[in-house]
């Protein structure tokens, strides 16, 4: 397996004469989306001229769009046998969440040492949305929010090498997250860590912020080991 292979090199190097700069980028953002949404399943191959009529776009474009998205971990490049969604194992998403929780407990400290009065009402919207989708048993609305929150708190912080790591990590255990949040009772375990994190933030309490980040995402490492410990892949 060369999962980087061809990463090392300009985006679009091999692009056909008169093709857009950005065609790679484009191709490559609504090929994410398409996996993040699960209508590529991990493993399955992605077959060069299929992509090419979906996008309406040449074998170029979209063999630049797979190196980029190779390079963020979701596509595999084998070398003379294509591309396939990467397929990322319960113990390689836990490995990913003990990084992702040492980078969101900076994010949240930082966070909290910026925010403003508008942001903070932000997040204590999306958490006041978080809670009613519980209510009403809203596990899919439940889930967005979640993800919208995250992503709320990184932009706060404005520390963008963290924030781009992150959503790389992210998209590389989305299918694992949602797993897990459809899981019968999960989200009233992570509503009230959410919520600790929001009044942190909000409070203006850097290390609290911090603190109830690693809380939170200890229970998702915790929660991922019980799945492999019942042998779910």
């Amino acid at each position: 397996m060369d999962q980087n292979a061809g990463a090392g090199e300009g985006a679009l190097q091999d692009r056909a004469p008169g093709a857009p700069a950005g065609a790679g980028r484009t191709v490559a953002g609504a090929l994410r989306a398409a996996i993040l949404q699960g209508e590529f399943a991990p493993r399955q191959r992605l077959i060069e001229a299929a992509l090419c009529e979906r996008f309406g776009t040449t074998r170029f474009v979209v063999r630049a769009a797979l190196r980029e998205l190779s390079a963020q971990g979701l596509v595999e490049v084998q070398r003379n046998r294509g591309a396939r969604v990467r397929e990322v194992s319960l113990g390689e998403a836990i490995e990913i969440t003990e990084v992702r929780k040492l980078l969101e407990g900076l994010g949240a400290a930082r966070a909290a040492a910026r925010i403003t009065t508008a942001e903070a009402a932000t997040l204590r919207g999306i958490v006041a949305g978080m809670r009613a989708a519980v209510a009403r048993a809203e596990l899919l609305t439940y889930s967005q929010l979640n993800a919208s929150l995250h992503a709320a708190i990184r932009d706060i912080s404005a520390h963008e090498t963290s924030a781009r790591l992150l959503r790389q990590l992210r998209d590389q255990t989305a299918a694992h997250q949602f797993t897990l949040s459809l899981m019968p009772g999960r989200p009233a375990v992570s509503l009230p860590q959410h919520e600790a994190i929001v009044a942190a933030v909000t409070a203006r309490d850097p290390g609290a912020a911090e603190r109830a980040m690693h809380e939170h995402l200890q229970s998702v490492i915790e929660a991922l080991q019980a799945l492999s410990a019942a042998g779910v892949r």
